[in-house]
């Protein structure tokens, strides 16, 4: 459970880290969409060889016998992707990256209150809503200052 929570803290830290470098490829280019293109392509790259150093490859043959709203997941990165890129230059790294964890933690707040998308039921409770709440007012004093 340590190692788990220490790679999701990871995957956190790179997130400001990757808006961060994306849009400035994209400034750079003069294309924030055409920078995004360029970062998914190296995604699928590393994937790729993520999937066939752990012998996982065979499991892409199931992928056509599995609902298609699934791969909803794949657009949903792409919009983030390309939103943080177009995004983040403008309204600023931090701002965006705290308006897109506001989302996550109200989104996942939910998916775990009716366990949706088959996730471990876990009921909204007042702390939980408060957290959420400090959330969104840190939100409102970040955008004042």
């Amino acid at each position: 459970m340590l190692r788990d929570a220490g790679i999701m803290l990871a995957a956190g830290v790179g997130i400001p880290i990757l808006a961060a470098l994306n849009a400035q490829l994209g400034g750079r280019i003069g294309a924030p969409m055409a920078a995004g293109v360029v970062a998914m392509s190296v995604a699928l790259v590393v994937a790729v060889v993520a999937v066939a150093a752990t012998g996982q490859a065979r499991a892409l043959a199931l992928v056509s016998a599995q609902p298609l709203w699934l791969l909803l997941a794949g657009v949903l990165m792409a919009f983030y992707l390309l939103s943080i890129t177009w995004i983040a230059p403008r309204f600023g790294v931090g701002n965006a990256i705290f308006c897109v964890l506001l989302g996550q933690m109200v989104a996942a707040a939910v998916i775990d209150h009716f366990g949706l998308f088959g996730a471990r039921v876990v009921s909204m409770n007042l702390q939980r809503l408060a957290g959420i709440l400090a959330m969104a007012g840190g939100l409102v004093l970040i955008q004042r200052a």
